[in-house]
């Protein structure tokens, strides 16, 4: 098992590239798609949910939207994606931790983008906070335990998740 091993990089893109994503992804005509499970170690019993949209997938572009995005992905200089996928936590009265999970069970390299501020985070290894802040890049091993939250203070918690090597 690899180790928690994880770099963050604040002001990752320009403000103007930034802000063409952001008025996108929040935008009326944005393409959100419904999850009623955020992975698969949620219950579906349970309430929790967020709402998804994939860029890239199985070794193809999957959505019109991923010029957009381009100027992150670019930044990454990947010998190759696995998965491109934007993700929208919508606020909730207490933050709600999501349980942990890998992304996949082999190492590969993995970035977590913020698009906004807020009081919701990510979770590594069970114990390590990242702080949801506009404009910043986690890159970790997404093999390694990890979890998601909501947040209290934004209407939604937006980032992306990219698996690469």
């Amino acid at each position: 098992m690899s180790k928690l091993t994880y770099n963050i990089s604040d002001n990752f893109i320009s403000q103007k590239e930034l802000s063409s994503m952001i008025e996108l992804i929040t935008g009326v005509n944005f393409p959100w798609y419904f999850q009623e499970q955020i992975n698969t170690h949620h219950l579906k019993t349970d309430n929790s949910f967020y709402f998804t949209h994939l860029l890239f997938i199985d070794n193809r572009i999957n959505s019109d939207a991923f010029d957009v995005f381009f100027p992150i992905i670019d930044k990454l200089q990947a010998k190759s994606l696995i998965r491109v996928k934007l993700n929208c936590y919508p606020r909730t009265e207490k933050i709600q931790e999501n349980e942990p999970h890998k992304d996949y069970e082999y190492d590969h390299k993995g970035l977590i983008f913020y698009f906004n501020n807020c009081d919701g985070y990510t979770k590594l290894n069970g114990s390590t906070k990242i702080e949801t802040v506009a404009n910043r890049a986690l890159f970790f091993n997404p093999a390694l335990p990890h979890q998601s939250s909501t947040c209290t203070n934004a209407k939604a918690r937006f980032n992306m998740n990219i698996n690469y090597f």
